[in-house]
């Protein structure tokens, strides 16, 4: 065992909340809803509505960790949303159109997503164009090319066993979707936190020029965290696709905003370099059970807005304010 790795061993053992990465205040923020729920709405509670809860989630927490990875990075992905109609409209054309089988099509969709995100990350380590232009222009062509696909029009109907996929409760609890979010969660907390690749996400994210120093290809990481955001939008319009049973090029309007507001709200600072995994799955409860609680209250979905708005600005807030103190 190294001494970084004795260092960390120690810091779990003295720290059980650790594998939060700093996101204790969120975890508190996400228990306090909870509770309040629990007495404003009597459904709150029950395994129903938290399995619901899960199954609602998986698409945003899938896409949420991708955009942790570059946020970590100190950069940004506006093209999710786009990418996951894109890779939905591949893999429904393919199938249903081209008539090839499922597994190649959900392959192929996969590969399309990857190609976005190496040309997004290309674009910013090799061109020098800033994050936030170079997948705002991938935006605009992946949802161009979604359209394009089927002139706008959507695809109904899939095999009966990928629509089960988020319908089937195994051993009465979990769905497929679910359990492929969890693994999903798992590998990436674990990669960022035991691997050395995974440690110098966090390196180029604190310090780009220092990075580069120590040696690491600075390049090379950037292209690769955002080939693995715009796959991991990709596997996210998959398992849409499974929830809806239909795919379309509309699909994903706004995702890219919730995404961010997630891995913010999970306390991954914008500026890159600090938070993880941990957080950003508190982040993606604290917004699937404000919305569900919302719905069960019948408050307007327009007042909604609003709400959630609120919340991440006073979220990034209080996280702003805590690592200042510290």
């Amino acid at each position: 065992m190294t001494v970084l790795e004795r260092k960390d061993a120690n810091v779990q053992m003295k720290n059980p909340l650790a594998w939060l990465s700093g996101a204790t205040g969120p975890l508190v923020g996400l228990l306090l809803l909870c509770v309040f729920l629990s007495f404003a709405s009597d459904n709150f509670l029950s395994l129903r509505n938290g399995l619901n809860i899960l199954d609602q989630i998986t698409v945003l927490g899938i896409m949420a960790v991708g955009m942790t990875f570059v946020i970590l990075l100190g950069g940004i992905d506006l093209s999710v949303g786009s990418v996951l109609a894109l890779s939905m409209m591949i893999m429904g054309w393919t199938a249903n159109v081209a008539g090839m089988p499922m597994g190649a099509a959900i392959v192929l969709a996969l590969l399309a997503s990857g190609v976005c995100g190496l040309a997004v990350g290309i674009l910013v380590t090799v061109f020098r164009v800033p994050a936030f232009i170079a997948t705002l222009a991938m935006m605009s062509v992946a949802r161009g090319v979604a359209n394009m696909i089927t002139d706008g029009q959507q695809i109904v109907g899939f095999p009966d066993w990928f629509m089960m996929l988020a319908i089937d409760r195994h051993f009465g609890v979990l769905t497929a979707t679910v359990l492929l979010m969890l693994v999903v969660v798992a590998i990436s907390w674990a990669f960022l936190r035991y691997r050395a690749e995974g440690r110098t996400v966090y390196a180029v994210g604190g310090n780009a020029e220092v990075a580069r120093l120590a040696g690491i290809n600075v390049q090379l990481v950037t292209i690769g965290v955002y080939i693995v955001c715009a796959v991991l939008a990709g596997l996210a319009g998959i398992v849409l696709a499974a929830r809806l049973d239909s795919v379309q090029p509309s699909s994903g309007f706004g995702y890219e905003l919730d995404t961010i507001a997630a891995v913010v709200i999970g306390g991954t600072s914008l500026s890159g370099g600090a938070g993880g995994i941990g957080g950003t799955l508190i982040g993606v409860l604290i917004i699937g059970v404000l919305r569900n609680g919302l719905n069960l209250l019948n408050v307007s979905p327009f007042l909604q807005q609003v709400i959630i708005g609120v919340v991440i600005v006073l979220a990034v807030g209080a996280e702003t304010l805590r690592r200042r103190r510290a």
